[in-house]
């Protein structure tokens, strides 16, 4: 026998777990998460830094909402998710002048050094810096949509792939695992396999590519200073932050990948090490640990956030590329208003003339993509 949900989410990131927290108590929702833990892949593999001044101005938008939301549930909090710290641009004078953007402002090199003063001088000639930026206390905040999510009712299934689910009358007939399941609504947050699971589905899928990006925690002979923002390449071919008395580190890239438990590539790391050691005064001395996430994008670059217009009760959550932690309270804020109204076309409610946005979110969004097949 199936048990019976009004919406099923599938993916336990930080996603699937931000719209069942906010969708907690207001209606029946099951949450199914391939495997045996929650945030495996891209969500436990974060840079943990939220960025107003980092993607597109819609992504931007969002992520200050996310940091307004998240800010204000903080106060109740013994351990905060947010802690202050800047973001630095640094690179030629064009590159920094064309990345800068939103809440970011020019700063002088010399300034720039100051801030850390690791840099070699002669690495970079200009620099941009934005004091809106914030640390993420990832596994909070993760433990906290757990939390509120399970306290309301509802069912976290873990251990369970989505192996069949079709539309049947009124709603879904799902499988997973060893779960059968029904909804009236089905909620696509699986990442990575977002696309895979749209197929599983019979939906069509949207072309959505994962990009790798890799990452490691350094030992560092010279550590940087506690208030050192995190250093990014505005040719996006590195950045680093304080992580306690080491450093973690980034090459940023961003290559195509299917939907798999990445690994970084051999040398990848070092290169990068190579790198850094070249334009900072670190001295990077070993390798902690490593790893590398998929961050998936639609051909946008755009969070792909709505009811599929061909597929009744088919509910994208997918998308977000790099912006995952940074727009997932906003995002998460905006599916559940339309989930609850139970619209179907995500265009019904901001495209019509004289029709408004239900929220600053579906605002964000509005002027960029608001129907999933435009």
């Amino acid at each position: 026998m199936s048990a019976n949900y009004d919406v099923v989410i599938v993916g336990g990131g930080i996603a699937g777990l931000s719209l069942a927290s906010a969708l907690a108590g207001k209606c029946a929702v099951a949450l199914v998460e391939a495997e045996q833990t929650l945030a495996y892949h891209t969500s436990s593999r974060s840079a943990r830094q939220l960025i107003p001044s980092y993607g597109p101005a819609s992504v931007q938008e969002l992520t200050v909402r996310t940091l307004e939301l998240i800010a204000a549930e903080d106060e109740a909090r013994s351990v905060k998710v947010l802690t202050p710290r800047s973001f630095m641009l640094i690179g030629d004078e064009d590159t920094v002048r064309a990345e800068a953007s939103g809440s970011m402002r020019r700063i002088t090199h010399t300034e720039a050094l100051a801030l850390c003063p690791v840099l070699e001088p002669d690495s970079f000639s200009a620099a941009g810096l934005d004091t809106q930026s914030f640390g993420c206390n990832a596994p909070v905040l993760l433990e906290h949509h757990r939390q509120v999510a399970e306290s309301a009712g509802v069912d976290i299934i873990t251990g369970a792939g989505v192996h069949s689910a079709q539309h049947l009358g009124s709603g879904w007939q799902i499988g997973a695992g060893q779960e059968a399941l029904q909804a009236g609504v089905l909620v696509n947050a699986a990442g990575a396999w977002a696309d895979e699971l749209a197929v599983i589905s019979g939906v069509e899928k949207l072309g959505l590519q994962p990009y790798r990006r890799t990452a490691a925690i350094v030992a560092v002979e010279h550590s940087l200073p506690e208030n050192c923002p995190m250093v990014a390449a505005a040719d996006e071919s590195f950045y680093f932050r304080r992580e306690g008395a080491d450093v973690l580190v980034s090459p940023s890239e961003v290559i195509p990948s299917g939907p798999e438990d990445a690994k970084p590539h051999p040398g990848d790391v070092e290169a990068l090490i190579a790198r850094l050691n070249s334009v900072t005064t670190l001295g990077i001395s070993g390798v902690r640990t490593a790893w590398t996430g998929l961050r998936t994008q639609a051909a946008d670059g755009l969070p792909v956030v709505g009811f599929d217009a061909e597929a009744p009760g088919f509910f994208w959550l997918a998308g977000q590329g790099g912006y995952g932690f940074q727009t997932s309270s906003a995002i998460a804020e905006l599916a559940a208003e339309q989930i609850l109204a139970g619209q179907q076309k995500t265009g019904q409610q901001t495209t019509g003339k004289g029709q408004r946005p239900a929220s600053r979110t579906a605002e964000a969004l509005a002027a960029t993509r608001w129907s999933i097949r435009r």
